[in-house]
């Protein structure tokens, strides 16, 4: 298998319509790279409790997975409401079967001969990304990663993790001038890698020493490409996730650092018009 995608999906419990859904960042990734055509297999855990829920969402889209994506016990959930701001507030994370997440040797071996690899950096994900690195499992593996909004992870164990990560995405809803952001970057440029640190609809940062793309390159291997803002007529949840599922499917069809930049930020201003991290016709059975 030559593109693995590796995260939590979790149950969506939209309290005050008494709605549950399949969802997740990587559960979206997951729905983004279907529609692009990009061939991957999933790797994550869901409970056996009901896991119609999810496998329903996975065969509709046809999203390749493993028998052991199934789990003893609850599967991952999070309540969400929507204020009358329409933007959502999401409390009482259960974790379900991510607590201990281990892959299984066959999932392993699937990582070690896999051509590239996108993590959702949890706790779990972070753990299990220094396991199979220091085993050497990853050597010959391309590995990008969302830190998400920089919470489970400390400044140590990000510089321990880029070791075995090419490319890292963070979204930052602070300023870039935050001690931890100042400190994130120069780690970024310590350690030689590439990073995107997305700052909504104030625009993208991104750290690449190796690229030529840009002529406003600072001399640190920085620039920063501007966003314009558009209208928020449904939620701005799920917008980070369509910005790096179009941003690495373009990067690893051989498109530019800025190209893929661009239609990330096509996809995630499209993500904008959702009242949910997916399109209604997503949801549909």
């Amino acid at each position: 298998m030559t593109n693995v995608l590796l995260g939590p999906a979790s149950l969506d419990r939209y309290v005050a319509q008494g709605v549950v859904l399949p969802g997740g960042g990587a559960l979206n990734m997951a729905y983004h790279w279907s529609r692009f055509g990009l061939p991957f297999h999933f790797l994550t855990r869901i409970g056996d409790d009901d896991p119609r829920v999810f496998t329903t969402f996975l065969r509709r889209w046809h999203i390749a997975h493993s028998p052991s994506i199934v789990g003893a016990g609850a599967s991952a959930s999070i309540d969400i409401v929507i204020d009358d701001d329409r933007q959502p507030r999401m409390d009482h994370f259960v974790e379900g079967v991510w607590t201990g997440f281990r892959l299984t040797d066959d999932e392993v071996a699937l990582v070690a001969s896999a051509r590239r690899m996108h993590v959702v950096m949890v706790d779990a994900t972070i753990a299990e990304i220094a396991r199979l690195g220091a085993a050497s499992f990853l050597d010959d593996v391309d590995v990008s990663a969302d830190f998400l909004s920089f919470r489970h992870v400390d400044l140590q164990q990000f510089e321990a993790t880029l070791a075995h990560v090419q490319i890292a995405f963070v979204g930052w809803p602070g300023e870039i001038d935050d001690p931890v952001m100042v400190a994130v970057r120069e780690v970024v440029r310590r350690t030689g890698r590439r990073a995107v640190i997305t700052l909504g609809s104030r625009g993208v940062l991104v750290i690449d020493d190796n690229s030529d793309d840009n002529s406003d390159d600072n001399g640190n291997g920085e620039r920063f490409v501007p966003v314009e803002a558009v209208a928020v007529t449904g939620t701005t949840v799920g917008c980070g996730d369509a910005f790096i599922a179009a941003f690495l499917a373009h990067w690893w069809a051989g498109g530019s650092m800025d190209s893929a930049v661009e239609a990330g930020k096509r996809a995630g201003a499209t993500a904008t018009t959702w009242l949910r991290p997916l399109p209604d016709e997503a949801y549909e059975v």
